[in-house]
């Protein structure tokens, strides 16, 4: 018996075949530690933010000498690229800052009030992304709040097949998110992994729940969002910068929404500015690049992108997924950063 798992329409293509066989494995017992250690985010974000480990962690991340070690100990690839930890989360962040006060303006299909859901890389790994996410929703006179509180949409738990702790995190988030909705706000999440989750997965798995429904109806990509605001004239598109060449890598769970490339339409707003679009499978996958079995695999299957950026020298490359941003950087084997496109719409306007 696998719970949570409706028969229709997980009977019915391989992808939701394969998410009953992990359901099963899960039941089994037959998952390994390490898997459920690095796919339980939150526990791990919390963990590695305190004062002082935090310090620890991310320099024995960065050691070789520990990274053979956790190797041999766990199967974390030595070579794969792990992202920092912080101390200071964007939530923390959030309590002590002074909010911009704007005037909601709504248009048809926005109502210019956004709740953002930081996610878990968001929140503990880079608290920079979610405030670059809030300084471009205020630019375009978007006003901007947080749910009371938050935990992992349950993506990695999902990808696991543990559909108890997915129920879990359903319940934590939902019933805010929806009050929220209900009281005239929208959604948007800055990583396409749980902007899929609450839009798809969840409506699937719990289709008879309405607050699931609601969410699923008010949530947004970021650049989807932005879109839709500037068919009604609502987009600041007064760029003080230009990005020159951007190679822009499409990420697969962006690409599955079916929303459109809505990223590359505004950053080929900002004049001078060149967009290489990629749209093949960084290699990333989840959690599966850093896993000692598959890292050599993740590298092979993102060659064709590193290739193609390679080739095209950018000024900039981007991904809308940060952690393929991370395998992106790995397997160019460069000094030059990631920049997520809401950075380089930021720059673009020079905030």
């Amino acid at each position: 018996k696998c719970p949570y798992v409706p028969p229709h329409p997980y009977n019915l293509d391989f992808p939701h075949l394969m998410l009953r066989a992990k359901a099963v494995k899960f039941q089994q017992n037959k998952t390994r530690t390490r898997d459920k250690i690095i796919t339980s985010t939150d526990a791990v974000g919390k963990f590695a933010g305190i004062p002082i480990v935090v310090q620890m962690v991310n320099a024995a991340n960065k050691n070789q000498i520990f990274r053979k070690a956790l190797d041999k100990m766990m199967g974390i690839h030595p070579q794969a690229k792990l992202p920092e930890y912080r101390s200071d989360t964007f939530r923390k962040q959030w309590r002590i800052q002074s909010q911009k006060e704007i005037l909601p303006i709504a248009t048809t299909n926005t109502r210019g009030k956004v709740v953002v859901f930081t996610t878990c890389f968001g929140n503990y790994n880079d608290p920079q992304l979610v405030q670059d996410l809030v300084t471009v929703l205020n630019h375009n006179d978007v006003t901007v709040t947080l749910a009371e509180k938050e935990q992992c949409c349950g993506m990695p738990k999902l990808e696991l097949g543990d559909l108890e702790s997915v129920k879990a995190a359903k319940d934590a988030n939902i019933p805010g998110l929806a009050q929220l909705v209900d009281a005239g706000w929208d959604i948007i999440a800055p990583v396409p992994s749980c902007v899929l989750m609450f839009k798809q997965e969840l409506p699937l798995i719990f289709p008879d729940e309405p607050d699931v429904l609601t969410v699923r109806n008010a949530i947004y990509d970021p650049f989807e969002y932005l879109m839709l605001r500037h068919k009604e004239g609502k987009l600041n598109t007064t760029f003080k910068n230009t990005l020159g060449k951007v190679s822009y890598h499409v990420a697969c769970h962006q690409r599955v929404q079916n929303i459109g490339v809505k990223t590359r339409e505004i950053l080929q707003m900002v004049p001078g500015t060149q967009i290489d679009t990629i749209e093949r499978c960084s290699g990333h996958d989840g959690t599966y690049a850093v896993k000692s079995e598959y890292y050599e695999s993740a590298i092979k299957i993102g060659g064709p992108v590193f290739e193609r950026i390679k080739k095209n020298e950018p000024d900039h490359y981007s991904s809308d997924c940060p952690i393929a941003g991370y395998h992106i950087e790995n397997g160019l084997n460069t000094q030059q950063k990631p920049e997520h496109p809401l950075r380089l719409l930021r720059l673009a306007y020079g905030i």
